[in-house]
């Protein structure tokens, strides 16, 4: 699932949103009210249930062999994004869509370099959500290695202290399964 020329997409598990509003996330760390989507690099970021921890690493043109070698492996591709085994059954039972945004009502969020799209105003989609699918299939199709740990911490760790591209989305969730209590802000 990837967003067409001048568009931009916004995945969740709500397919009734008729328009998104400005808002303040509850794990936000800047100010301002946001539209949030992500734009064809940052989609398989999001290929994952909304409170499902996640830790991905890419290859950059930095990137060492060794350090490529030691997080992708050998024959490894580009991409590895890495979960928890207690969140294998929600990610292949999930029902996730996307949500078509226009792209040119949207500003590049982050820095050095942007990890997301903003809009300050209301937006409506293009259309009617699309069922995303098979998360598990998306991944294989998009040659993005899918790892399933049993604790993300220590992955996180080593990846971080590598020269490859990385990437985490709620983190604070690892360790505590998809039944357990959301956090606060979570």
């Amino acid at each position: 699932m990837r967003p067409g020329p001048g568009e931009v997409l916004h995945f969740s598990e709500d397919p009734t949103i008729t328009v998104f509003h400005p808002h303040v996330a509850a794990t936000a760390q800047q100010p301002g009210a946001y539209v949030w989507a992500v734009d064809d690099a940052r989609c398989p970021d999001y290929w994952f249930p909304r409170q499902c921890p996640r830790a991905m690493a890419w290859t950059l043109p930095t990137t060492t062999p060794a350090d490529r070698e030691l997080v992708l492996g050998p024959g490894g591709g580009e991409r590895v994004h890495a979960v928890e085994y207690a969140w294998l059954p929600r990610l292949t039972a999930v029902r996730l869509f996307a949500y078509r945004l226009p792209a040119a009502l949207f500003r590049p969020f982050g820095t050095p370099v942007p990890h997301a799209h903003v809009a300050t105003t209301s937006v409506e989609p293009l259309g009617p959500p699309e069922p995303v699918g098979d998360l598990l299939r998306l991944h294989e199709a998009a040659g993005i290695q899918l790892r399933v740990l049993p604790a993300l911490h220590a992955f996180w760790s080593a990846v971080t202290a590598t020269t490859l591209g990385f990437s985490a989305i709620r983190l604070r969730n690892a360790g505590r399964g998809p039944d357990a209590v959301p956090r606060a802000g979570g």
